[in-house]
């Protein structure tokens, strides 16, 4: 059994994920990599660890009720709790941004459906089960965006906005529900950030992304719940 604090990172083979995962382990945590695809997982969490990190490989597909579910039993059998779950996997459902494809009055049901499984109810449903493994005590990052924003909403991608809109009313609810305990919930947003989704023109390397979801990842007990932040600041909902 590991003795160390044990965080599980999803979607993280590549980009936000797997920095989030560096950064974590080179603070000391034991680390669960998850990814859908095995063998890129795999080869990710083998990276780390030859870093020096401690990073164990598991595989996850969010939208699978059999994979969260073995995941939960994997955490349950291997380890004494958990500290941390970041909820990264995501997907952009939508047309490019711009184009006349996404506008929401061309929106197609089934992207938008796909949107909120991977993005809202895939976390919703690991908050279920993982979150009791915390024992009370342990955090929680919802990784949103700025695209989630009520108060600077405008046109264009519903099948995302919805989504990430969605997941910031879940990080309300479950920290509302836990604020007896000492398991904190803050949704995040890291930036508009050089990664697959968010391609080459984007401003923020990705290390300055994930360094926001760390923060959350690893607040004291006198931090905040419940909160929107960006780099550790407060944003509008």
């Amino acid at each position: 059994m590991s003795q160390s604090k044990v965080a599980l990172v999803t979607g993280a083979y590549r980009g936000l994920g797997f920095e989030t995962c560096r950064q974590l382990a080179e603070s000391g945590y034991t680390v669960i990599l998850t990814a859908r695809d095995h063998a890129q997982g795999a080869r990710a969490a083998a990276a780390l660890r030859d870093q020096g990190g401690d990073v164990r490989f598991q595989p996850l597909d969010v939208t699978d009720e059999a994979s969260i579910e073995s995941l939960a039993a994997y955490v349950r059998d291997n380890f004494p709790r958990l500290d941390v779950l970041v909820n990264n996997a995501g997907i952009f459902p939508d047309p490019e941004p711009g184009s006349a494809a996404a506008s929401v009055f061309e929106a197609e049901l089934d992207s938008v459906r796909r949107g909120l499984e991977t993005n809202t109810l895939g976390p919703l449903r690991l908050c279920q089960v993982l979150i009791p493994l915390m024992q009370g005590r342990g955090r929680v990052v919802n990784v949103s965006s700025g695209m989630g924003q009520l108060a600077e909403m405008n046109g264009c991608c519903p099948g995302y906005r919805l989504s990430k809109t969605a997941l910031n009313a879940l990080t309300r609810i479950f920290a509302d529900e836990l604020q007896q305990t000492g398991v904190k919930v803050n949704s995040v947003c890291p930036g508009w950030v050089r990664t697959a989704m968010g391609g080459p023109e984007a401003p923020r390397p990705v290390a300055e992304g994930a360094a926001g979801i760390v923060w959350a990842a690893t607040l004291p007990e006198d931090g905040p719940s419940g909160g929107f932040f960006r780099d550790g600041v407060p944003i509008p909902w």
